[in-house]
């Protein structure tokens, strides 16, 4: 059986929400296209969809607190960050 990643799931403001008008991270707006970059940037990142990130198992604890902070300080697109 293959390991099950960690996700960080976002809940998104009306505007940007990818089940509506919005695309979520999927956006073409140049601030989500850098935030999306800055998450690739992390080894552990998986995978970005519109609306979770998919990390390594083995990611730990501080990381995905550190990501979790980061992206609910973006307040102009993020409304939740859970992380499972």
């Amino acid at each position: 059986m293959p390991a099950v990643g960690r996700l960080i799931r976002l809940t998104f403001r009306p505007e940007w929400d990818p089940r509506g008008a919005g695309r979520g991270l999927f956006s073409s707006d140049a601030r989500v296209r850098t935030l999306v970059r800055v998450l690739l940037s992390y080894p552990e990142v998986r995978y970005v969809l519109p609306d979770r990130v998919s990390l390594e198992t083995g990611s730990t604890p501080p990381l995905l607190e550190t990501i979790a902070r980061y992206l609910d300080r973006q307040t102009w697109l993020v409304r939740r960050v859970t992380v499972s």
